[in-house]
């Protein structure tokens, strides 16, 4: 049985906005500079706003429906540690991805290395404990 899809969608939702808030300090206190936002509106052509859009698409409505539909029955553990692992999943698709469509090389070769590394695991662990704490579990079955 899956999690409810509106909980998972609230839970990507908040996860999404605290993960925003985090780029703009968590990389800044590790000495580096982390705008995806400002990465994915260039790559989109659509500027702040677009890039802006993408990200909470993106955090709120893709990623929990492919982890309704095709991640949750893989993954082990509590609904949080589900969403931990989901955001290590997502933070290996945004560094051997993301990163090198971006221009940013893998593992963040080419925008800050190893640091950048670090604070976007960060952020993507929070977003997934977040997002798992959130959308819970299935619906307990009444008898």
């Amino acid at each position: 049985m899956k999690p409810n899809i509106w909980k998972a969608c609230a839970g990507g939702f908040a996860g999404t906005l605290i993960f925003t808030l985090m780029m703009r300090f968590v990389p800044a206190m590790m000495g580096e500079r982390m705008d995806t936002i400002a990465k994915l509106g260039a790559m989109t052509h659509s500027g702040t706003a677009g890039g802006l859009l993408l990200h909470f698409l993106n955090g709120t409505v893709i990623f929990p429906l492919i982890y309704v539909y095709l991640e949750y029955q893989y993954l082990p553990g509590t609904p949080w540690q589900r969403g931990l692992l989901w955001g290590v999943i997502l933070w290996l698709g945004w560094e051997i991805v993301m990163m090198p469509t971006i221009g940013g090389g893998l593992f963040s070769r080419n925008t800050g290395g190893m640091r950048a590394v670090i604070a976007a695991l960060i952020g993507h662990l929070v977003y997934g404990i977040v997002f798992g704490a959130v959308a819970g579990g299935p619906p307990a079955v009444r008898t």
